[in-house]
């Protein structure tokens, strides 16, 4: 459990800052990019967006290798799974228990309208 709970944290640290959460958009929008194209796009420096895709790459949602002098980089579905799954667990947990206060309030409609004259 802790081990997952780190993973979670590192994932979900990753996509709180706005520019790791649009690199991790244009990985999934284009496909494998180098550090370089991740930049084009970005008001911040080539240095900036190496530290965040260092961020990612910890996190398990990026990863990198090397191709001649560039830094290919892409999205590892698994890490975007991981954050997927934990709240999917939280919504079906949300769901059942609103289901089940809808059932207790329709039961408490129909027992009203039993007890009318």
């Amino acid at each position: 459990m802790a081990k997952s709970a780190a993973a979670l944290d590192a994932i979900y640290h990753a996509l709180s800052e706005p520019h790791r959460r649009s690199i991790v958009q244009q990985l999934a929008q284009r496909g494998a990019q180098s550090v370089s194209q991740l930049k084009a796009p970005l008001p911040i420096t080539l240095p900036a967006v190496m530290q965040h895709v260092d961020v990612l790459t910890r996190s398990g949602l990026v990863r990198t290798r090397k191709r001649g002098g560039a830094r290919i980089c892409e999205l590892r579905p698994a890490g975007l799974s991981q954050a997927q799954r934990w709240i999917a667990q939280r919504r079906d947990a949300l769901e059942r228990r609103l289901d089940r206060l809808g059932e207790y309030l329709e039961g408490r409609r129909t027992e009203a309208e039993e007890e009318k004259p």
